[in-house]
């Protein structure tokens, strides 16, 4: 009897878990007194049941551009992926002409007396994202507000003052605590402040100029621009794919996908794919 149940056990494949971080693109900040543009789409947690020699379809999604003058919105940033886990990209920061802001991981801030984009759109449990900033208008300067951010709602423009973007959130899955997902800051005319960016790679939104992009990998919003119709809001940065699993796994990152392996650390290896959709796989 001991005998089979060991015969029974080998024939029985082998499967074990996957922490995961998926965070989608950042949307791009729109133009002329624009709102900064949401955060990617941010998810966390542990995948059971992978198995080897099977794959399983990665995404990391692009940021959104920044809208291009005249007083276009942001362009909304990208999905990315991992097996069943999808985040939605940010939503894009609303203008003085298209006056919301648009829906998505996190959304986007809406212009002077323009409406939030919906964060956590579509919904998951627990939330993907936040909503962005809104304000009543009429206010000095036409402030717009702030991109919504992984781990906060963008705030609203007040008097002479832009909309910061909502913070981002920490993770340490990597073994060193990183924040990502900031929404990007609300432009305002010349005379006023613009918002800022928040933490975790958001744009800053602008007075004089150009919208700031958000930073590279963190999944960040846009900053909007500022106040004359020759500015282009900040683009949104690309999101991140990162996958911990057991030190007795070997990863195979498959063609269209660009990603590093550190080395084991505490059992546990952990990969990060930057860009492109394709194929990962373990032996």
């Amino acid at each position: 009897m001991p005998m089979l149940g060991i015969m029974a056990s080998s024939g029985t494949p082998r499967t074990f878990d996957v922490e995961y971080l998926v965070l989608a693109g950042g949307a791009g900040g729109g133009a002329n007194r624009a709102g900064g543009g949401g955060a990617g789409g941010y998810r966390t947690g542990t995948l059971t049941g992978i198995a080897a020699a099977t794959n399983y379809t990665t995404t990391c999604g692009a940021g959104g551009a920044g809208g291009a003058p005249v007083r276009n919105r942001g362009a909304s940033g990208s999905n990315s992926v991992f097996s069943t886990i999808t985040s939605a990209g940010g939503g894009g920061g609303g203008t003085p002409d298209t006056t919301a802001g648009v829906a998505g991981g996190s959304g986007g801030g809406g212009s002077s007396g323009g409406a939030a984009g919906a964060g956590n759109t579509p919904s998951t449990s627990p939330s993907q994202g936040n909503n962005g900033g809104t304000n009543s208008g009429g206010l000095t300067n036409s402030p717009a507000n702030g991109g919504g951010g992984a781990g906060a709602v963008g705030v609203a423009g007040t008097n002479g003052q832009g909309g910061n973007g909502g913070a981002g959130s920490a993770s340490s899955i990597t073994g060193t605590s990183v924040t990502r997902g900031g929404g990007g800051g609300g432009g305002i005319e010349s005379a006023g402040t613009a918002g800022t960016g928040g933490t975790g790679g958001g744009g800053n939104g602008s007075r004089n100029g150009n919208g700031s992009d958000a930073t590279v990998n963190l999944g960040g919003g846009g900053g909007g621009s500022g106040s004359t119709d020759a500015y282009t809001g900040g683009a949104g940065s690309s999101g991140v794919v990162i996958l911990k699993y057991p030190d007795t796994k070997t990863i195979t990152i498959g063609a269209g996908l660009t990603g590093t392996t550190a080395g084991a650390s505490g059992g546990f290896i952990v990969s990060t794919i930057t860009a492109g959709t394709g194929n990962v796989s373990w032996a």
